[in-house]
């Protein structure tokens, strides 16, 4: 069973820095790609970025610069390094993985081709 769990999400000043983390297990980063998604109130979900299984990235275009994917495999971990974040950025932050179609119950960003998905962590810049 895959599971994955978002941590690191909170509230911070704009300008500030957030590291967020996801935490696999049933699944490992070298073996699936994966993504971080969003959505803040009202709004579509809207991808972030992905890292593919050889660690190649690739990020919306609007946020590149500002965030950085990466993962460590060993840990069986990936993580969002935010930066100089805008109220803009106020969002349920998720991280998914596998591109296989929808494999939950409800998947958040159901456009995504992402399978399994996690819970999601609050951000909230002001």
């Amino acid at each position: 069973h895959v599971q994955l769990v978002e941590s690191g999400g909170g509230s911070v000043q704009a300008g500030g820095s957030l590291i967020l983390s996801c935490t696999g297990s049933g699944v490992t980063f070298d073996d699936a790609d994966m993504g971080w998604y969003r959505q803040a109130p009202g709004n579509e979900c809207e991808l972030v970025g992905t890292i593919g299984i050889d660690g190649r990235t690739e990020y919306a275009g609007s946020l590149a610069g500002r965030f950085t994917i990466s993962h460590a495999v060993a840990k069986n971990m990936a993580y969002l390094q935010m930066s100089n974040l805008k109220p803009e950025d106020t969002a349920v932050y998720y991280c998914a993985t596998d591109l296989i179609g929808c494999q939950e119950d409800h998947c958040p960003c159901p456009q995504s081709e992402f399978g399994y998905w996690g819970q999601g962590t609050q951000v909230t810049v002001s």
